[in-house]
């Protein structure tokens, strides 16, 4: 496969791995220089994948990749897992802003949501805790 990287070199060999980084394992390399002018052959080399600008594979190696995405079972059918939901158990908080905010207080309209975890520090909810015993600190008339 030939590897080609943002500066104009071309790495050109046998890929033994890579990940999901795409960073790229080669073994019994060609390099050559951004200017084609130097070649060097080196037996292994590990190239950082956000160094790739782009890779040409092997038509023979494409071929096998779209025969065995055809072969594997489709995944339709009853699922037994859960929709992912977040974490805590409260939405945004109404006044607040960030989690759950803590209730409130209604005879004065303040929007709490009534559950959550507690919220940022600055909502009514407190920083930790929230829960739905009645939020922060309230300032009564003025």
């Amino acid at each position: 496969m030939l590897v080609e990287l943002k500066n104009g070199e071309t790495y050109n060999g046998n890929l033994l791995s890579c990940d999901n980084f795409m960073n790229i394992h080669l073994r019994d390399v060609i390099c050559t220089s951004r200017d084609g002018d130097r070649f060097w052959k080196i037996l292994e080399c590990y190239i950082r994948g956000n160094t790739i600008k782009y890779l040409r594979l092997p038509e023979d190696i494409l071929g096998l990749v779209k025969e065995d995405v055809n072969e594997k079972p489709s995944r339709s059918g009853p699922s037994n897992r859960r929709p992912f939901r977040g974490r805590g158990d409260g939405g945004r908080g109404g006044y607040g802003g960030r989690g759950g905010g803590g209730g409130g207080d209604q005879r004065n309209n303040y929007k709490g949501s009534g559950g959550g975890r507690g919220g940022h520090q600055g909502s009514r909810g407190g920083g930790r805790g929230g829960g739905a015993g009645g939020g922060g600190q309230l300032r009564q008339g003025r």
